[in-house]
Parts: structure tokens; C-alpha cells; sequence
């Protein structure tokens, strides 16, 4: 039975290690069929594909696309996107655009609350000076003892209604889904238990994603409970999504699960994966 992650990150985007060093690092724990998905950003892919083919591993190339939809930042994964597609590089190339302006303005909000450096500090974790993200401000504040961890930061600070956060108007989800199927790829929802929408809100993102032609959903990811992996196991059935799997992978002993500990999809579910391998 193959184990399948196709949600990861590199130093490409806002990962410590390079796309060759997570291959090497979810093959280890076992992965063999594995995607990268760098925030907005495809770079990795070459380095990642080449890696995946040393190591035996099934490799699926990706992104994660961050999106603005109804006042939420929400992120949409593209599976099996043909990296090199221009409308697909373009738009990622807009969607990065505004990144250095918005963490000069996080870390002048940090200052005015007592923590001084934050952006020079947040650039010595940034390998794609495109590509600076919360992440990158997270890692300086526990290095410099402000927080103890990454959690404790995005608890104090960096989110809505604390000091450092600094809304971003991202790609829409129509040209996010556009971008990915142009690119022959497959469009996911990621995470969706981590947005604050409501039931409401999260039927209508998941009836606009599926009219557009979203077809899958991440069920089991780093970023859902035990108790999430059915709640969405079950919306997936509901709306006829596929399911897809990943955790979310950062860094090692950062997220909440890593590679060898993540479940495997309810069997109540088709993968998203099920015809690719």
C-alpha cells in the first residue's frame, strides 16, 4: 500500500530544508509516492522530481496557491501541474508580488509592540526573497526568546487582532482554479478545518470551488485533529470530492504531525490518487 503526501515544503517557499532534503527526509519515513507544494512558487519542482527518481518515490509536481475569498486567506493545492504551463507562472508570479512591502509593514507593527529587527531578523530564514511569510517572522520570534514556540506565536501574535498581522489581498479562487486546470493539474482545498468560515461559509466555498471545477479536498493533513479527518472525510462524500493527504510538512519537529505518524485516508473515501500510480 502506497504511502502518499502531497503537501510539503521547501526552502523554496517557507520550508528550512532544501526540495532535495525533504524528498530524502519523507522517503526515510517511509513516504513513496510524495508532491512538493511550495506557497506560489514552482521553483523546487526540478530539484524535487530529480531527487524523487534517485530515491524510487512517485513524484507529483505542485503548488499551493494562497487565495483571498470572502475576507479569508484560504490555500488551494494544484496536483500534477505542469510547472512550466506561462499562465500558471504568471499568476504565481503576481500572487507573490507584495510580499516585501506587507513584512516591512508586519515587522514595523512588532516594533510599535516592543520587538525591534523583526524584518531583518524574519530575512535570515528567507532563501526566496519573494516568498518572506509569517512563517519566516514565527521562526526569528522563537529564536529570539520572544515565544517559545511556533504556536505560542501565531497565539500572541501575527494573526488577526495581534500585533504583526497585515492582511494581504491574494489571487481569487476563480483564477487560482483557472491557473491549476490550465496547467492540467488538479485543484484541492487545503486544510479547510483551519478556516474560521462557519458551516455557512464553508458550503459556499465548497459549491463555488466545485462549480469552477475543484475536484478534491485535503482530509487527513497536519493541520486537522483526529476528530477533522471524519468530519471531512464525510463533507468529501457529500460533495463528491475526492480526498487528498499530506502533512503539511515544514519542518522537522515543527508540525503537528510528521511524515511516519500521519494516518491514512478513511476508507470511505476515493484518493485523490486513486488512477495516478
Amino acid at each position: 500500500m502506497l504511502n502518499v503526501d502531497l503537501h510539503c515544503h521547501s526552502t523554496v517557499s517557507d520550508g528550512v530544508l532544501a526540495p532535495a532534503a525533504v524528498a530524502k527526509y519523507a522517503h526515510k519515513a517511509g513516504v513513496n509516492a510524495w508532491a512538493l507544494t511550495d506557497h506560489d512558487e514552482v521553483g523546487g519542482v526540478p530539484a524535487a522530481r530529480a531527487a524523487a527518481a534517485d530515491l524510487g518515490m512517485h513524484f507529483v509536481s505542485g503548488v499551493e496557491i494562497s487565495i483571498t475569498w470572502a475576507n479569508h486567506t484560504v490555500h488551494i493545492v494544484g496536483l500534477q501541474i505542469d510547472a512550466d504551463n506561462p499562465g500558471l507562472v504568471q499568476g504565481l508570479a503576481a500572487t507573490r508580488s507584495g510580499r516585501d512591502a506587507r513584512g516591512r509593514e508586519m515587522a514595523e507593527q512588532l516594533a510599535r509592540a516592543g520587538i525591534p529587527g523583526a524584518y531583518e531578523g524574519a530575512l535570515k530564514f528567507v532563501d526566496n526573497p519573494d516568498l518572506m511569510s509569517r512563517t519566516h517572522f514565527a521562526r526569528y520570534l522563537v529564536e529570539s526568546g520572544v515565544c517559545a514556540n511556533i504556536p505560542e506565536v501565531f497565539r500572541k501574535y501575527l494573526v488577526e487582532g495581534k500585533p504583526g498581522y497585515v492582511p494581504h489581498r491574494w489571487a481569487s479562487l476563480t483564477q487560482a482554479v483557472g491557473w491549476i486546470r490550465g496547467a492540467g493539474g488538479i485543484p484541492v482545498i487545503a486544510h479547510p478545518g483551519r478556516y474560521k468560515l462557519g458551516m455557512v461559509g464553508q458550503g459556499a466555498l465548497f459549491d463555488e470551488f466545485k462549480q469552477l471545477g475543484g475536484t478534491a479536498i485535503e482530509v487527513v493533513t497536519g493541520s486537522h485533529t483526529p476528530d477533522q479527518y471524519h468530519l471531512y472525510a464525510e463533507e468529501a462524500r457529500r460533495y463528491g470530492f475526492l480526498a487528498s493527504r499530506g502533512t503539511d510538512f515544514h519542518a522537522p519537529g515543527e508540525s503537528r504531525v510528521d511524515f511516519a505518524a500521519l494516518p491514512p485516508l478513511p476508507s470511505s473515501v476515493k484518493p485523490v490518487w486513486h488512477d495516478w500510480f
